[in-house]
């Protein structure tokens, strides 16, 4: 499946198991997915064009992963000048059971069109504590889904980087990233409603999202401009309707850290 084959995985296994509870909901609101595949659709196309090369949109872009066989993408976030906050599921080759290669990552932000604001391969990537890159991801799950690319070109100078939410902090809550559906523009859904936290600690938002938005982030809508509050893992079908899986950016925040003192890019 390449990047993104968690998002539709774990909808049918990391959250409901593969039993009947799951079998007796309909992922038909989840676009392109379910019996009536394009039912969730119009909540895709309703979300709203942004001017990608526009701060601060310019700070998203598309993790594009392309081979002789696969060429797919998922949504990042610059968060530091030489750093991309994405999923972590997006660096994995389900088919072939491995991660893949930062060699074979490159970022684009503020895509748009075939256009863009800058673009830088990848050299390395950090993951959650406990997943080893050289290993068949099988302790990944939606509290761990996080990854932060390490790009070559200190881009994020031009571009003036999201900062992350600090704790406790308020406002709207919002999602921008590239779906399945129109992957070429970056697009904003502002229906993801009030935060709210579940047991492992991960976010349950109602955003209007699919595969292709995996890594996109939630944001904060402030008085100072957006502030990344968590990035997109998986979407959780439930009896009220569709909800996005958020791993909140707690859980990346000392990691984060560790990198930006080892990079020295503060």
């Amino acid at each position: 499946m390449g990047l993104g084959w968690a998002f539709a995985l774990a909808l049918l296994t990391a959250v409901w198991g593969t039993g009947a509870r799951a079998q007796m909901l309909d992922m038909s609101a989840i676009c392109a997915l379910g019996p009536t595949p394009s039912q969730g659709c119009d909540a895709i196309r309703a979300r709203k064009v942004l001017d990608a090369a526009a701060p601060p949109w310019r700070a998203i872009g598309r993790v594009n992963f392309a081979s002789t066989d696969i060429r797919t993408h998922c949504t990042g976030t610059l968060v530091a000048d030489r750093i991309v906050l994405t999923a972590a599921h997006c660096l994995y080759n389900g088919a072939r059971r491995r991660w893949i290669p930062a060699s074979s990552l490159r970022f684009v932000a503020g895509y748009q069109r075939g256009d863009y604001a800058a673009v830088s391969p990848v050299v390395d990537y950090v993951l959650a504590e406990g997943i080893d890159p050289t290993r068949p991801a099988q302790r990944l799950t939606v509290a761990r889904d996080w990854a932060l690319l390490v790009l070559r070109d200190p881009i994020g100078a031009d571009l003036s980087p999201l900062p992350l939410a600090k704790p406790g902090q308020g406002g709207d809550a919002m999602i921008a990233g590239y779906p399945g559906l129109r992957p070429h523009v970056l697009s904003l859904d502002r229906s993801c409603g009030a935060i709210g936290v579940s047991d492992e600690g991960v976010l349950r938002q109602s955003c209007k999202v699919m595969k292709g938005d995996s890594g996109a982030p939630l944001m904060l809508d402030t008085d100072a401009g957006p502030v990344v509050a968590g990035i997109l893992s998986a979407v959780q079908v439930t009896a009220q309707g569709p909800r996005s899986l958020i791993v909140p950016v707690a859980s990346v925040r000392p990691t984060l850290s560790r990198l930006l003192d080892l990079l020295g890019d503060r």
